[in-house]
This record gives structure tokens, sequence and C-alpha cells, in this order.
């Protein structure tokens, strides 16, 4: 035998040894993908509603986000929605080409820009309102525990955050 042929395979005995006696936790017990797993899962549900919305995900996120707080600049979306700024203006940008959306510069400060949603966009936000009853119909929860899983969810994400 070669010196080769016996180093490799003392290589993979010890690579079966390390890699067979590795200890994770099973993915169905970790937190990280539990979430994960459950945020595809609603956003496969949404999607045939948003198609028929004419939007994406994210852009809905923008919509809602307007909805709630006015008039924002896409630097305070980008912060809402936890996103980077160059990541919302092309979101704004095609929600404005669909005139749901305007987009004001500010005279005094060329860099800020001011992001209102239009009589449109509130129409198509109002319409979107069957995305909420679609995921509280298919959770299998009240309204309640829907909501007290969210303030959980919430509350752990604060306390990631804070490091």
């Amino acid at each position: 035998m070669s010196t080769k042929f016996v180093i490799a395979i003392l290589f993979l005995v010890l690579w079966r040894t390390v890699t067979t006696n590795v200890k994770t936790r099973p993915l169905n017990r970790q937190i990280c993908f539990t979430l994960y797993t459950t945020s595809m899962a609603i956003t496969r549900a949404y999607k045939p509603l948003l198609d028929d919305l004419g939007l994406t995900y994210p852009q809905y996120l923008v919509l809602c986000t307007l909805g709630e707080d006015g008039p924002m600049t896409v630097g305070a979306i980008a912060i809402r929605l936890d996103l980077e700024s160059s990541t919302v203006t092309p979101l704004v940008k095609r929600l404005e080409a669909a005139e749901l959306v305007e987009r004001r510069r500010d005279p005094e400060d060329e860099r800020k820009v001011e992001v209102t949603m239009t009589s449109a966009g509130y129409a198509l936000l109002e319409r979107a309102r069957c995305l909420g009853d679609l995921l509280l119909e298919r959770s299998g929860m009240d309204e309640n525990a829907l909501e007290a899983l969210n303030k959980r969810v919430q509350a752990m994400r604060a306390e990631i955050v804070k490091g």
C-alpha cells in the first residue's frame, strides 16, 4: 500500500469520526429555523394575493409603512423596515411608476426624498387587507393568540438586537 493511500484512508476515518460525533440541536428545535420557514410559508401564502394586486411583498411593506405613518423619507422607511436605503429606493421607484406613491426631494436638502402615498396607493392598500385575514385563517389561531405570538416574537427580536 502506498503512503498516500494510507493517509487518505486515515483522513476518511478521522473525518467520519469527527462529523458523526458533532452534536447539533435538531432543526425542528431551533427557533431561527422555525421563524425562517414560517416567514417563507407566510410569503408563499401571500404571493397569489400580492400577484393579483401587482405587488411584491417588500412593496407591500412599503405601502403598509406609509399607510401607518403617513409621508416619510426613504431613510425613515428603510429604518422602519430594517432595510438599507439603497434597497428601499428601487421599491419606491417601482411604486411611483405604478402611481401608488409620489416622491419629492426636500428643497432644503436634495439628499432627502419624501414619499407620499397616492389615493391609488391607499385604495390598493385597502384591497390588501385580505392578507391579514388569510394569515389569521391559515394560522389556526384566533386573533388574540396571533397577536400574543407576534408580541412575544417582537420582544425576542428586541432582546436580540440589544446584543
